[in-house]
């Protein structure tokens, strides 16, 4: 059973999404909160696998409240729910250590996808919102002596595509007939190549810098 932590400040959205949620096998809501303040004390009485997380909330808003929230548990996965209009906060979310992003509207089986994806260790974002994350990300570019964003090599390309389709590295690692290690070894060696801290960035880079095709993905 995945346990589950909603954080937003619209009562009825929160019911919105606890009945949407009770829809699918596996999955419970053990707790709820209306701001970042109120949801770092639930931490301290629950110890869910995923949170769905607002970006705009009172008090504490979703980027101070996952931060903190990674202090206490740094294996708690956080997804943040986004309006576009909230395209500004995407890097600063990530930053903190979000795993992935859906816009409000997400429909049940894609809420359903991100979180099994984000929970077994991958990472997933609305296929809406990832032009909009890509326009706003910056990150430093690479470039080798013939002019390329970044020198990957072919087992890099195909490890770093899974990345961006949100694959773990056990899922990764099945794929490729490889070993975890090894998958972690590549992708620390494309952080390295891209100046990046996390998967996610590297994802981002990747996107931004067209290493991978959008609609592939």
């Amino acid at each position: 059973m995945t346990k589950l932590v909603l954080v937003d400040d619209h009562k009825m959205f929160r019911e919105g999404l606890r009945f949407a949620l009770g829809q699918i096998e596996g999955m419970e809501v053990v707790g709820e909160a209306d701001n970042g303040k109120a949801f770092i004390k639930l931490l301290e009485q629950s110890s869910p696998d995923v949170v769905l997380m607002d970006i705009s909330m009172p008090q504490m808003d979703g980027a101070e409240a996952a931060e903190q929230a990674l202090r206490i548990n740094p294996d708690l996965k956080i997804i943040a729910l986004s309006m576009f209009g909230d395209s500004e906060y995407y890097q600063k979310m990530v930053s903190k250590g979000v795993k992935g992003f859906l816009i409000k509207e997400t429909g049940i089986d894609e809420l359903s996808k991100a979180i099994v994806a984000v929970h077994q260790g991958g990472t997933y974002f609305s296929q809406q919102l990832l032009q909009n994350i890509i326009i706003n990300i910056t990150n430093p570019v690479v470039r080798s002596s013939k002019t390329r964003i970044v020198d990957l090599t072919r087992r890099e390309e195909e490890v770093l595509e899974l990345i961006c389709k949100g694959y773990s590295n056990k899922e990764i690692a099945d794929s490729l007939f490889i070993s975890q290690k090894t998958v972690e070894g590549h992708k620390s060696n494309m952080m390295d190549k891209t100046n990046t801290k996390s998967a996610i960035n590297l994802m981002l880079f990747a996107l931004k810098h067209e290493l991978v095709n959008i609609d592939l993905l």
